[in-house]
């Protein structure tokens, strides 16, 4: 989640929310960060809700969601008949953010009900931590694997669970729109740092629900045909 003034005057790749809250110290060494992918998938989900940002960051929200639903899809094809899709996701990478990643999977959780996030082993997308001048981030590695990259300092200048929450949002099908209210979980950082809200609304929720019953039949049939 990057600040929307960054966003759109660099327009770097990958996701950029752009909040966080005091973490406490950061680590002395900090986790590497994955190498961003240097040619993001082109073709998106079908259903996927365009992007109003630089061409740049939808085409790598779209391939990070269309990784995430394709590592699913092709894990679950012997149970296509699941009412909720269940995500996994891995924090060894990102062992500072376990709480916040903990309360953001919670809040997702019981906002939505045809798609559900897990932490385990053989993870569809890996959380990581670090610095990075873009802030935090959501992307692929190039080879059909996400990962969500969360950066130290935007963590400390905004709400940390909203940056993550907001970061999950883009592993759920949900694109930046940095000019939304607080109320609204994928504004980011555009409400400014006093923007605590780590909840996505109806409409957010609604679309998650959408993407990931409509979505996912379309996925699990590519995957396995």
């Amino acid at each position: 989640m990057r600040h929307p003034r960054t966003a759109i005057m660099s327009a770097v790749a990958g996701l950029g929310l752009g909040l966080a809250a005091a973490l406490g110290t950061t680590p002395a060494v900090a986790a590497p960060a994955p190498v961003a992918p240097s040619a993001p998938v082109a073709t998106a989900q079908a259903g996927y809700a365009a992007y109003a940002g630089s061409s740049e960051n939808a085409a790598s929200n779209k391939a990070f969601f269309e990784a995430v639903m394709k590592s699913v899809a092709e894990k679950r094809a012997a149970k296509p008949g699941a009412l909720a899709v269940t995500v996994v996701y891995s924090t060894a990478n990102a062992p500072s953010f376990r709480s916040q990643i903990a309360s953001s999977t919670s809040i997702w959780n019981s906002s939505v009900s045809n798609v559900k996030l897990q932490e385990g082993s053989n993870a569809d997308f890996a959380y990581y931590e670090g610095n990075d001048s873009r802030g935090s981030y959501a992307s692929t590695n190039g080879h059909g694997s996400g990962y969500i990259f969360l950066d130290y300092a935007q963590n400390r200048q905004y709400n940390s669970t909203r940056v993550t929450a907001h970061e999950t949002g883009h592993v759920l099908g949900l694109p930046d729109h940095y000019t939304g209210p607080c109320s609204e979980l994928m504004s980011g950082g555009g409400p400014g740092t006093s923007c605590t809200n780590a909840y996505p609304n109806a409409t957010e929720r609604s679309r998650v629900n959408t993407l990931w019953r409509n979505g996912f039949a379309a996925a699990l049939a590519r995957a396995t045909s």
